[in-house]
This record gives structure tokens, sequence and C-alpha cells, in this order.
């Protein structure tokens, strides 16, 4: 395979999922006999620029459609996390009224609504049509489309003091033009704010249910800072998130404005990866094989639960759980059913393992003995919302990075 990135052509394949529909295409019920459309799912490394990458993958206009399920909205901790950095962002950059501030794949609003209080029209852009909708009846000024290079140079009437992109990074095909459309949209004294899941972490936690097709990338800082120089844009400064079982929120502006010392933050964390073997393939080699032996100690341990008779269902319908489920062979005769807040999930089905979500009452009327909680970064705020299932001494199951019971 040749790199998106590079054009190296020995990208190293070191991990295979199997055959897996895309992680957000849920379907109807009238679509349960009609098949559903799969792809391999393999991840591969290019020794040459240090990109971890999906060797097959869709196009993004084929997966952030009118079908497209994930709503930002529904997770109070991740709302929480947006407040904050708003607040921060403000303060850092002496943002006024007067600043333009742009988020791209701004989903339904999620964060743009915070920056009403200081009075400061931000907007988004975002390629769903249905998550945009829910977006600008917030009132949020919202362009549906694709943001691209030829967007930034074409079609952007102003540049922006302010960009931001929260897991939109790793979500694009071409990263090198995505870069070059942020540079070309930066107003010349301007920060761009990108925030992604660590490719690291998702190494050293076990957390390949994060890999899908909708991910066409996993990202280290240093294949990032590399990306982002080779477009004329420096990154100043990064912090180290617990969002998304371990993320990286870098700053970045353009080389040839203003003052560009590095901090400290940018050069320690560049030297962990470094000694953690980021750029070396046995790394990600050594990483395939943990997958498996994972894979097997979840089979186990759920049929084992099954085996004893107990009744199991799942929280959450995210993207994640899909990409697991499907690759450990998880169905509705293991998992009886998914509750879900979304309602633009409820009743529907999980892609490929057919599994049924239903709305949180389904868990009070059958009582199930144990509660999968599927979207793991989220473990503490679903615990205390289905605090009720010790009523029935129901107890809790994370199937990653470890198989645990409480």
């Amino acid at each position: 395979m040749k790199c998106r990135y590079c054009s190296n052509e020995n990208v190293n394949e070191f991990i295979d999922l199997g055959q897996q529909p895309l992680a957000n295409d849920y379907l109807s019920e009238s679509a349960l006999n009609k098949g559903q459309y799969y792809l391999p799912l393999k991840v591969g490394f290019c020794k040459q620029c240090g990109l971890v990458q999906v060797i097959d993958y869709e196009m993004p206009q084929n997966i952030f459609n009118e079908n497209y399920k994930y709503f930002s909205s529904y997770s109070s901790s991740w709302l929480a996390h947006c407040e904050k950095y708003v607040d921060m962002i403000v303060k850092r950059l002496n943002l006024t009224q007067d600043s333009n501030v742009m988020e791209i794949a701004s989903n339904d609003g999620y964060l743009l609504q915070y920056f009403k209080k200081y009075n400061i029209d931000a907007w988004g852009i975002e390629p769903s049509a249905s998550v945009a909708q829910i977006a600008i009846e917030k009132g949020i000024r919202t362009e549906i489309e694709f943001f691209t290079e030829e967007y930034a140079k074409k079609k952007l009437t102003r540049k922006a003091d302010l960009i931001i992109g929260n897991n939109v990074l790793a979500h694009v095909p071409d990263i090198g033009g995505f870069i070059r459309g942020l540079k070309a949209a930066l107003s010349e004294m301007g920060t761009i704010t990108m925030e992604f899941p660590s490719v690291w972490e998702l190494i050293k936690n076990k957390y390949f249910d994060t890999i899908y097709h909708e991910h066409f990338s996993y990202l280290s800082l240093c294949f990032v800072k590399k990306a982002f120089n080779d477009c004329g844009l420096e990154i100043y400064d990064v912090d180290r998130l617990q969002t998304h079982g371990g993320s990286l929120r870098i700053y970045a502006r353009h080389m040839e404005y203003g003052d560009l010392e590095q901090k400290e933050s940018v050069i320690e964390l560049l030297n962990l990866e470094e000694e953690a073997g980021i750029l070396s393939p046995d790394l990600y080699n050594e990483f395939g094989e943990t997958v498996r032996k994972t894979k097997y100690n979840i089979n186990y341990q759920l049929l084992k639960l099954k085996m004893e008779g107990n009744s199991i269902a799942g929280y959450g319908a995210a993207a994640k759980g899909n990409t697991l489920f499907n690759y450990a062979g998880i169905d509705k005769d293991m998992i009886g059913y998914v509750v879900d807040k979304s309602p633009y999930k409820q009743n529907l089905y999980l892609p490929g393992s057919q599994i049924p979500i239903y709305d949180i009452n389904e868990i009070k009327r059958t009582k199930p003995d144990y509660i999968v909680i599927i979207p793991w970064n989220l473990k503490d705020e679903i615990e205390q919302e289905l605090h009720f299932i010790r009523d029935w001494d129901g107890k809790f199951i994370t199937l990653l990075p470890d198989f645990m019971i409480w």
C-alpha cells in the first residue's frame, strides 16, 4: 500500500480487524435482511513519515452523510470539557466579539454554543446536513460543507483568528491538503487548536476499538509536527488530555509571523514518544499480537458468564463498540441489547452484530445481571447514571483496556 501522506510504497500492515461495516452505519429494522456494506479494516505504519493509517478506506462523502448518527451533545463530561476549553482559549488569546472563530467539523454545536456568553459570533463548518441542522436550530451559524484546501482558498471570505478542530484531523484522508487549508484559512497572528486521540495512548492502553474506517489516521505528535512544519505551520504548545482515553491538543501558528518560541511541553512529549518507539515498526507489530490475545480473553470471559446463565446488556451504542463486537464476533446471543441516550440511535440496530438499541428504561424493565459499558472513556459518568442496577445486585463490565467486573 502507498502511504497517504508521503507516497512511500512500503507501509507495514500490523493489525487486521477483519471485514467490518462502517462503524456508524446503524440499521433500521426494515434493513436487517438486506445485507450491509463491509470493508477490510487493516492498519499500517509508514516508517518513512511515521503516519499510522487504515489501509482500505471509504471516501468521507459516503460516511459523513444524512445517515451519520454521531451527535456530540449526549455526554455531560464532554460538554464540560468543551466549556472549559472555551473559557480558557478566550482568555488566553484575548478574543473579543470582533474575533473570527471557526470550528471545523462542528457537529451539533456542542462547543460553539459556549462562545455565546462572550458575545463572540463563532461559526462552524460541518459536512453532515442532518447533524448541522441541529446546530442551526440552536442559532449557531453553520455551513454544510467539507473543509478542504480548495474551500479555504476559494470560498472563505474572512480569515480566522482561531480555528478549532476536535477529533477531525484523523477523519480526513488527505492530511497534507487539510493542513494546507488550515494555513490558508488562518489570519496572520491567529492560532489553530486541534484535539486528537494519541496513538501512543491507544497502543499503551490497548484501545484498538477506536480503530474504524472514519478514523483514517492514528496520530502522534511526532508525525503531526512534521506535517504542520511541511505546510508552514509551527506547533508551539501541546496539552495532554484525558478525553477519549488519552488525547493531545496542539496549538499552532504561522511560522513566518510573530514569536514562535516552542514551549517545553512540545519537546518533552516528542522525547517521550521517541523513547516509547513511536517511530519503530516493532512497537506496532507487538501491538498487533496484543490485540489478538485481548480478543481471545474477551470472548472467553463473556462466554463463561453466559454459560453460567447470566443476562448481559450494553450501555452506549458507540462506534468503538461496533469495531470490537464485529472483530470478536459478539452478537445479540451474547449481549441481548444496548441502550443509548441519543434518540437518533434508539430503535435501530448496531451495524454488523445487529444488536438492538433501546432507551435506558429497558435496563429498568429487564434488570440484566451485567451491563457492558461500551464507551469506556465515559465509565465514571455512566456508572453514576446507572447506579440503580445495584438494587438488583447488577454489575458493570468494561472490556478494555482489560476485562473488568465490578
